[in-house]
């Protein structure tokens, strides 16, 4: 019992003195639009609410592509896309509430949906429709992966008139248990231990997520984890995230999806460990008339993993001409 209780008592001190080194304070959005939205990036000021986005291509375009990132991420994994499409359609892609450069909710969204969880999917699908109508496009293709897919699907069943193609990249919505959920993500699910995540943040904890999501932890590098570990302290994006996780129901409102009639493509990595490939039959037995594409080799983020093969696919779905050499 003795050495049980002088284990404990240097596991409580070790704990004290790690515990300043773990501490990761919040970071004032200006700090971080120096190395983080450079040009083409734009700021909005949206009922109150700072949106960071871009908006690239042809302004002629009838239906521009918006895509939609997922959980802990933001218009950076776009990139490789944007790169591969601005040359023939128009291309906008933004931080959505919570995430990168945009930050929390604020202005007028919150008191609007005063009562109710903040950040869900109808949401966030109402602050995207918003976002377009002040960038005045009125019909759009709609791409999202995991919880933008879930934005992009809703998106694509209340507004049917608005959305004229639906591409699903590793969707989420339906109810499901994940093979491997970010340790943070866990953390900041437990309703005391999470609040601890608004103020810590260990650089471990940011590489084991990523290591969740690609398939191939080699294209991991230290630019990588600056960028998903930086964005993440932006202030107030920490404490959204535990508001959304702590209310967050998977599978609410998934019966939405058989009415989505929008022309569909459904992408997915092969070796996603969060939503598993077998949704992706799911999303094509909802959506009749969908298309799909799998990549065996790929994760949660198969248009971040590999940009150039996940775009062709989606070119050859809104028929654009491929990539010389493909």
């Amino acid at each position: 019992m003795a050495w049980l209780l002088r284990l404990f008592g240097l596991l409580l001190l070790v704990s004290a003195l790690a515990l300043p080194l773990l501490q990761a304070p919040d970071r004032p959005v200006e700090t971080l639009v120096a190395r983080w939205a450079p040009a083409p990036s734009e700021f909005l000021d949206l009922q109150g609410q700072l949106v960071h986005y871009r908006d690239e291509g042809p302004r002629n375009d009838a239906a521009p592509i918006v895509l939609l990132h997922g959980t802990s991420a933001s218009l950076h994994t776009w990139e490789g896309w944007s790169k591969a499409l601005r040359g023939q359609r128009r291309v906008i892609s933004l931080d959505l509430p919570g995430f990168g450069l945009t930050g929390p909710f604020a202005g007028d969204y919150p008191s609007r949906w005063a009562g109710q969880p903040l950040y869900t999917a109808d949401h966030y699908a109402r602050f995207v429709l918003d976002l377009l109508d002040r960038l005045g496009v009125q019909r759009f293709v709609v791409a999202g992966n995991s919880l933008g897919g879930d934005v992009a699907w809703h998106l694509a069943a209340a507004s049917p008139q608005r959305v004229t193609q639906l591409v699903l990249v590793d969707a989420a919505g339906y109810k499901f248990n994940p093979d491997n959920v970010p340790l943070g993500w866990r953390i900041a699910r437990l309703p005391v231990l999470g609040r601890l995540t608004e103020h810590f943040l260990p650089r471990p904890f940011v590489l084991q997520g990523l290591r969740t999501v690609y398939a191939n932890p080699a294209l991991i590098d230290e630019a990588l984890i600056d960028r998903y570990f930086e964005l993440a302290l932006r202030a107030g994006n920490r404490a959204a995230l535990v508001q959304r996780l702590q209310t967050w129901s998977p599978g609410e409102g998934v019966d939405k999806v058989v009415g989505v009639s929008a022309p569909t493509l459904i992408l997915w990595g092969g070796r996603d460990q969060l939503i598993p490939p077998a949704f992706a039959a799911r999303f094509a037995a909802d959506i009749p008339g969908s298309q799909q594409v799998l990549f065996d080799d790929l994760g949660h983020v198969p248009q971040e993993e590999d940009p150039q093969r996940t775009v062709a696919a989606v070119k050859a779905f809104l028929g654009l001409p491929a990539a010389p050499g493909h």
